[in-house]
């Protein structure tokens, strides 16, 4: 008997969806769905970045709407030197797929549609709805898929129960890790400003490099919070340093320092803000800041969704997994705040974005039993 997640993740695979191309994913995903009652709604979106294609896919009208979630762009495959084989041509080698978009997140989406598939099947008049909204637009700028379609739900009072992004959770097995919240993610781009001369004048200029050490250091020795019970505390990491004019005798009229914040329930954006800028303020520094809100914290507490993710955990593959808000940011975060409990439960991301990413091979039929069961847990009649 083949196994129609691999093959299905293959297919997926071979497409060369580098963001924000979809390469024909999203329309081999509807093809499926169509022969099992799904109404596909596609809702493309553009911006100065773009067009991004997204499809809303339901089946059903009643509550509650259960959304597998999830992205068919990958991130670039870089040098295919680097590769021991070619990154859109999936291979199985001594018990592992390899592919760009195995682990993120080609596997999810082929385990989303067989899992439909085999509970459709099988519970042909399940409770509520069953949907999917797929974006080819989550490993890019992210503003022109899940967030857009999400608002146009909203707008026409259309709402999810329960999310499943299939994002790739785990850390040392499949469903040993399920993803039940996420920091927010805050960044800035702070220029201090000084007065531009000659290296040999210093007393006529002012240098803001070397305002920077102290703005620096201010900030890093903030204690932001200290977390909570689902969360650690809010760390802060500067990510790049821009000054000078290129000419070793000028001292610049400005640098700038990149920053961003991983942040608990604890604080808020207004709060950051506010505590940065008091902070520099008091160094009595010139500056401005331009800030960018990624994205806000969300939790879901212990609940249905959860308990319903454990549960077929525990089933399919004899383990208990842990909860964890770790990591970076997801889609999930533009769906939490409508009111939807939303996790994040997918493969091994041990080499998500790397060359030679892979899954092992069982991976995409395991999962497709795991999510089936969720939908068992959650619609069965």
């Amino acid at each position: 008997m083949s196994d129609l997640t691999l093959e299905l993740t293959k297919q997926l695979i071979s497409a060369q969806s580098v963001t924000p191309e979809d390469a024909g994913c999203q329309e081999l995903i509807a093809e499926r769905l169509r022969k099992y009652g799904f109404s596909i709604e596609e809702m493309n979106f553009s911006d100065e970045n773009g067009k991004v294609k997204n499809i809303w896919a339901r089946r059903g009208t009643t509550s509650p709407c259960f959304a597998f979630a999830g992205h068919t762009d990958v991130v670039p495959s870089g040098k295919l030197t680097h590769w021991d084989t070619n990154p859109f041509e999936p291979v199985i080698k001594d018990g592992m797929l390899y592919g760009r978009g195995a682990a993120d997140m080609k596997t999810s989406l082929a385990a989303f549609v067989t899992s439909i598939e085999r509970f459709i099947e099988k519970h042909p008049d399940h409770k509520g709805s069953i949907a999917l909204l797929i974006t080819s637009d989550e490993e890019g700028p992210a503003t022109c898929g899940t967030v857009k379609v999400v608002e146009t739900l909203e707008k026409r009072g259309e709402k999810i129960d329960y999310c499943l992004v299939g994002e790739p959770s785990s850390t040392n097995q499949m469903g040993d890790i399920i993803k039940n919240g996420r920091r927010g993610s805050v960044g800035c781009v702070m220029t201090l400003y000084g007065v531009q001369g000659h290296v040999a004048y210093p007393h006529l200029a002012d240098n803001p490099i070397h305002h920077a050490s102290d703005v620096i250091t201010a900030l890093k020795t903030i204690e932001w919070d200290q977390g909570n019970d689902y969360f650690p505390p809010t760390t802060f990491q500067i990510s790049n340093i821009n000054g000078g004019t290129g000419a070793t005798n000028v001292i610049p009229g400005d640098v700038q320092i990149v920053f961003n914040l991983r942040h608990s329930t604890e604080i808020d954006y207004d709060s950051i803000v506010a505590k940065v800028n008091s902070t520099v303020e008091a160094l009595d520094i010139k500056f401005d800041c331009k800030w960018t809100l990624n994205g806000l914290p969300f939790l879901t507490e212990k609940g249905q969704l959860v308990d319903a993710c454990i549960k077929a955990i525990e089933s399919e593959l004899t383990i208990t997994p842990e909860l964890s808000t770790s990591g970076g940011t997801s889609d999930g975060r533009f769906i939490a705040p409508t009111g939807a409990q939303v996790v994040e439960l997918g493969p091994v991301n041990a080499t998500i974005h790397k060359v030679n990413e892979c899954v092992d091979a069982s991976v995409p039929n395991l999962l497709s039993k795991v999510y089936q069961s969720v939908l068992e847990n959650l619609l069965r009649p």
